[in-house]
């Protein structure tokens, strides 16, 4: 499949794992009003490509994401008003959760993560980062509100460390030994330029496993987050079943007796 080729994205396959790059590195990687565009084009692409079964997303140069770019939105004389509306409306489209992508999708942290650019965190079915990764939430020091990413954040970690974050600013970093303490990120890549190749193994470890089944598992798990306990359960059985009488149930079990590798469908 041949993808769209972006201006500030980098939209590629290795093998069975898709991979977005986020490319303004001259800007920290910061998201003006094209990038929010490109996203939704490069997810999408990715998600409707039958070769791709996971998705990475990572960063160029010394930072992942600083989110929105407040110079644009300070300087262009309608980039407020744009993500003004788009914000409204939600009409949000950078994330996989946004573009409802129901294939695994791992971000990979390089340096520096703040701002919106926690959405990817929060977003994501798992977060890796190098150990020199630094987050923080500068908002409130720059007068906007922290909101969107750090409520999905508090699914994933602990409330206080959300709140301190948010009311700290861009005057308290925390480093990835931290992250990790507290549930942001599942593991540290140690040297820091090994980052990709980590990401690239563990994606293509996922990628070995039923595309149904993990869309199906996918699919329950996030909707827990939306839901009751009673509800999220009753939702989740039924992705249960959903699998049963699929081709993957009956080659799983089958591949493992014969020992070889499963042939899962494409499709999921």
């Amino acid at each position: 499949m041949q993808y769209t080729k972006l201006e500030h994205l980098i939209v590629e396959r290795r093998g069975q794992v898709g991979w977005i790059l986020n490319n303004r590195p001259d800007q920290l990687n910061a998201m003006n009003a094209l990038m929010r565009d490109e996203f939704a084009t490069a997810w999408d692409e990715l998600n409707e490509d039958p070769e791709v079964r996971v998705i990475v997303h990572s960063g160029v140069g010394r930072a992942f994401q600083t989110g929105v770019d407040v110079t644009e939105i300070a300087s262009d004389g309608q980039g407020m008003q744009r993500y003004r509306d788009s914000v409204e409306n939600w009409d949000l489209h950078f994330t996989s959760w946004h573009q409802n992508v129901w294939k695994p999708v791992i971000t990979a942290v390089n340096g520096i993560c703040c701002g919106g650019g926690f959405h990817w965190v929060a977003d994501a079915d798992i977060v890796i980062a190098a150990s020199d990764a630094q987050f923080f939430d500068p908002h409130v020091s720059v007068g906007q509100v922290v909101s969107i990413e750090a409520i999905a954040l508090m699914k994933k970690m602990p409330v206080e460390a959300v709140m301190r974050m948010a009311f700290m600013g861009r005057y308290e970093r925390m480093g990835a030994a931290r992250a990790f303490e507290l549930g942001m990120i599942s593991e540290i890549v140690d040297p820091p330029d090994q980052l990709h190749d980590r990401a690239q193994a563990i994606a293509e470890t996922i990628a070995k496993n039923s595309p149904a089944a993990m869309a199906a598992t996918k699919k329950a798990l996030w909707g827990a987050l939306e839901a009751g306990l009673t509800d999220a359960c009753k939702a989740g059985a039924e992705h249960l079943v959903s699998m049963w009488g699929h081709p993957d149930q009956a080659e799983g079990p089958l591949a493992f007796a014969e020992k070889r590798p499963a042939n899962w469908q494409l499709d999921s």
